[in-house]
């Protein structure tokens, strides 16, 4: 079940980031409006699925309310945090799975999709890729003029991933259409 506040939606002279911090039981998410030199939060939240369902059918469920998530703000770029393992390798797996359906996800909506390593979404919302999460998460909301930081933390890490994105992308070193190493750039196929 998608749960999300709906916070600002207007016009589409800009470019639409749907950030996604994956997992199985919890996929976070935040929508951005970028523009150069403002971003601005559009909705956040989080995709739960019940703790008693069998993986496949909790697979099932994130992948159709991916579908809709992305019918619905028809973003024009994906950023997603990379994979790592810490010393639960079951629950890795879960994730890894899960995040296999959202990239499939953004794959079939003919959305790029960028990753970033958390170092990296800490260095571009931070300036230091070292940043405790309670640094990203202040200034996630203070980049954004937020009142509060968004919940749950899962929607939070996602607002912080966009933001990650919408920071890379619109830098005057960076060309929208260049890999830069390390991004895990995939390209999309246009029919």
């Amino acid at each position: 079940m998608i749960k999300y506040i709906y916070l600002w939606l207007k016009g589409r002279r800009h470019v639409i980031i749907l950030g996604i911090d994956p997992g199985f039981a919890i996929v976070g998410f935040g929508v951005l409006r970028s523009e150069p030199g403002q971003q601005r939060l559009l909705s956040c939240g989080a995709i739960t699925t019940p703790a008693g369902q069998p993986l496949p059918a909790r697979l099932l469920q994130i992948e159709n309310d991916m579908a809709q998530l992305l019918e619905t703000f028809r973003p024009d770029a994906m950023a997603v945090e990379e994979l790592f393992f810490n010393n639960n390798i079951t629950t890795g797996i879960g994730v890894a799975q899960a995040r296999g359906v959202i990239l499939a996800a953004a794959e079939r909506a003919g959305v790029p999709i960028f990753e970033y390593s958390p170092s990296e979404v800490k260095l571009a919302v931070v300036g230091y890729g070292k940043a405790e999460k309670r640094q990203v998460m202040d200034m996630t909301k203070r980049l954004l003029r937020l009142k509060a930081v968004p919940k749950p933390d899962d929607a939070a890490d996602a607002v912080a991933i966009a933001l990650c994105h919408a920071r890379s992308n619109t830098s005057r070193l960076q060309s929208p259409d260049a890999a830069r190493p390390g991004c895990g750039r995939y390209a999309v196929r246009k029919e």
